[in-house]
């Protein structure tokens, strides 16, 4: 791997983004470690990564504003450079019954889950190709995008959104060596995941078809989803690799 590439954790004050962070960490990145509002969460896990002899930071910005995460992660790059990889691990639920279900509750769910993939990616993304070194972006989506569940129309539609959007970024992205991949974090209140680690550490520079979302077979916890789905999606140039866990 080279010397100081710089990864984005957003959602880093949670159980699952805290997890991924300690992992990339111990692997040498220098990580940026997003937070909203949980400032000593996620302060805490920077401590513990350079403590660990590894690099973190953190920054605070609200993904659902675009101008305030655009000036956040522009003016971040310009003092520590462009990001090589980012994971876009932030998210929120706010389950209901349709009927019941109140637009803000819509409206929030839709613009942190979904709305934060723009918000949070296309400052990071022309960088990041004029880095002309590949490049690792994670999303991290759910089973319901896929199947839908009770009570969640609003995440199921988020999610849903995300895997298509990082499918087609993944295609256009290929031929610069960037890979997408969507590990799935299918969850029961943000606590337990699904994930089957089948993901490539390298794809070849234009192949677009092999740089496609990689679904889950298994259950496991958050830590050992974090430790492995993103390793295997951010980790350095390496061959396939097959990891499951139960």
């Amino acid at each position: 791997m080279k010397e100081t590439r710089r990864v984005l954790v957003t959602g880093a004050s949670g159980g699952i983004g805290s997890a991924i962070a300690k992992r990339l960490g111990a692997a040498g990145f220098h990580l940026c470690l997003h937070y909203h509002r949980n400032a000593s969460k996620a302060e805490a896990t920077a401590k513990e990564i350079v403590t660990a002899g590894g690099h973190a930071r953190t920054l605070s910005f609200d993904v659902t504003d675009r101008e305030a995460a655009r000036r956040a992660l522009e003016s971040d790059m310009h003092a520590h450079g462009t990001f090589w990889g980012a994971v876009c691990n932030a998210g929120i639920t706010a389950d209901n019954t349709f009927p019941a279900m109140p637009g803000q509750d819509w409206d929030k769910v839709i613009a942190t889950n979904l709305g934060g993939f723009y918000n949070v990616l296309h400052p990071l993304v022309m960088p990041l190709v004029r880095l002309r070194d590949g490049g690792r972006i994670v999303t991290i989506a759910s089973v319901s995008g896929l199947m839908g569940n009770r009570g969640q129309t609003n995440y199921s539609a988020a999610k849903a959104g995300l895997i298509g959007a990082s499918k087609a970024l993944a295609v256009e992205l290929a031929s610069r060596g960037v890979t997408v991949k969507v590990p799935d974090a299918a969850t029961s209140g943000l606590l337990a995941a699904r994930c089957a680690l089948t993901t490539i550490l390298y794809v070849p520079t234009g192949s677009a078809r092999r740089n496609s979302v990689s679904w889950p077979k298994q259950r496991t916890d958050p830590s050992s989803l974090s430790i492995l789905h993103c390793w295997t999606c951010i980790g350095a140039a390496a061959p396939l690799l097959q990891l499951a866990v139960s």
